[in-house]
């Protein structure tokens, strides 16, 4: 293979995975309306794993370009966004009438800041935390909550629906610092226990995702508020920055 042709195709690889990750936004939306919510929520979490892939993809190649930032961030608005309030409208608000229009869409209006944002400080917000939850663990959360449903009736209570979403739709344009992982100090000194963790929360997944994806994804969120609430004087400012 030739030069040229191997650079054309490494430019194209990671666009391939986002292109990935809208169709499972699609393909999602056309389940929901049939009813079928597990395949719809099941499909959400497979476009997350194309939209981890092909940032690394990108970086591994290094072939980051501006319209992949922005093909990845279009994506990631009907994935992650539009899916995600599409999906759990079907699910739960669509008898609430107007009300449950609005809450879907407060959602999906929440995503699209949250893009917004971290696009136009993306070179000033730290690579140790999110400003926000992102909109991938969001929208995982959102619909983890569909997953529960499916399993134990009691979850079905459209009034608490309402209120899940709203809330997980705040989070990410709240300032509440998430961790990113990406130089969190106890990773590199305890790898074994972190990839023995990884390991079985991999294999909890496969055992019975309906409960882990939403224990693990709430007790991220959890951990997250407990910890800007015992160091907000760490995290005071984290956020501010001077108009250019």
């Amino acid at each position: 293979m030739s030069d040229k042709k191997f650079e054309r195709l490494a430019y194209f690889l990671p666009n391939t995975f986002t292109a990935m990750n809208v169709g499972c936004g699609f393909m999602a939306i056309l389940f929901s309306m049939q009813g079928q919510y597990y395949k719809a929520c099941m499909f959400i979490m497979l476009g997350s794993i194309f939209d981890m892939v092909d940032g690394r993809v990108a970086r591994l190649t290094g072939t980051q370009s501006s319209f992949g930032e922005q093909f990845d961030s279009m994506s990631d608005l009907i994935s992650f966004g539009a899916a995600p309030a599409i999906i759990f409208y079907n699910k739960f608000l669509s008898t609430l009438g107007r009300a449950g229009m609005v809450i879907a869409f407060f959602y999906l209006l929440c995503g699209a800041l949250r893009l917004a944002r971290f696009n136009a400080n993306i070179s000033k917000v730290s690579s140790d935390y999110f400003q926000g939850l992102p909109i991938p663990g969001a929208a995982i959360a959102v619909l983890s909550y569909v997953l529960v449903s499916l399993e134990y009736e009691i979850f079905n209570n459209k009034y608490f629906a309402a209120f899940y979403i709203a809330f997980y739709g705040a989070l990410m344009i709240s300032n509440v610092p998430f961790t990113s992982f990406k130089k969190a100090g106890w990773v590199s000194k305890h790898k074994k226990k972190l990839l023995l963790s990884i390991f079985v929360i991999i294999s909890s997944l496969f055992i019975y995702e309906e409960v882990m994806i939403p224990v693990i994804i709430s007790a991220y969120v959890l951990m997250s508020l407990f910890n800007m609430i015992i160091n907000r004087k760490k995290f005071k400012g984290i956020f501010d920055w001077d108009e250019e």
